[in-house]
């Protein structure tokens, strides 16, 4: 009669992988958050002040 094979490792990777995986996903959400956060108002584009370089699209 065989007992199957029994991991060792102990409640340390039940643990660190679940806390590894809320800190990955926690960085994302942060980064998504400043994304939206620091969305920069209109300014003047050097197009404009006589320069030769200008925004693809403008967002105003």
């Amino acid at each position: 009669m065989s007992r199957g094979v029994r991991l060792r490792g102990g409640w340390l990777p039940w643990v660190l992988v679940p806390a590894g995986l809320l800190l990955f996903a926690g960085a994302n959400a942060h980064l998504v958050y400043v994304a939206y956060q620091s969305q920069p108002d209109c300014v003047a584009h050097v197009s404009e002040t006589g320069g030769g370089y200008r925004a693809a699209k403008p967002a105003c």
